[in-house]
């Protein structure tokens, strides 16, 4: 894990930001064992074999995640975006599938 991405994640100013974020993460590194993570645009990327599998970014009242490679996923109206990525957005207080997220992330990193 990147100690430029543990000190972002580390500066965020809203805690349920800060742990929703680390949640991410770790749940990226358990469903891709391989990704490597760096700072890039001023967000966490994660990348397999170099190339995008999921960014975390953060604004003022949101965390949101974004999957690459998604055009033949079936995802929920819950995520935005072009057919080749999705973002899910979470705002305090939203519950989301951990389990769920994490097969999606792994049949849209399965061919990276």
């Amino acid at each position: 894990m990147s100690q430029e991405v543990a000190a972002y994640l580390d500066a965020l100013q809203e805690p349920w930001q800060r742990e929703l974020a680390a949640d991410l993460r770790a749940l990226i590194h358990r469903t891709i064992p391989e990704v490597q993570e760096r700072l890039q645009y001023k967000k966490p990327h994660f990348l397999k074999n170099g190339k995008y599998a999921a960014v975390v970014s953060v604004s003022k009242d949101a965390v949101s995640l974004t999957l690459f490679n998604t055009a033949d996923l079936a995802l929920p109206e819950t995520f935005d975006g072009p057919p080749e990525r999705k973002t899910l957005k979470l705002r305090k207080g939203d519950a989301y599938d951990a389990d769920a997220l994490a097969a999606w992330l792994r049949e849209a990193s399965a061919s990276l």
